[in-house]
């Protein structure tokens, strides 16, 4: 079963958030994580959607999303987010694959 990051970004300096975006993939391709979205314009259905980006990524485990999230390397990288946006950030269990 593996577990997905959901994060709910307002990006407010993209040139800060530029610099987050050059060196992310490196870093997250060590960890075994895989992007499944990455949306600035997502359909609202219903209530407010007030985030200029959202992003979806899947890790194995809770453990590898938190061995990427830790690291010294994306802790580092990830200033420059801190400095150009804010955002809601949580791990989601995924459901248990059907026995076949």
């Amino acid at each position: 079963m593996g577990v997905y990051v959901v994060a709910q970004i307002r990006i407010h300096d993209r040139e800060a958030y530029a610099r987050y975006e050059t060196g992310f993939m490196e870093i997250f391709a060590q960890y075994g994580g895989e992007m499944l979205a990455v949306d600035e314009a997502p359909v609202t259905l219903e209530g407010q959607w007030d985030h200029t980006r959202t992003v979806i990524i899947r890790f194995n485990s809770s453990a590898d999303a938190r061995a990427w999230y830790d690291s010294d390397a994306y802790q580092d990288l990830a200033q420059h987010r801190w400095e150009g946006s804010t955002a809601d950030i949580a791990i989601v269990a995924g459901l248990p694959a059907d026995p076949v």
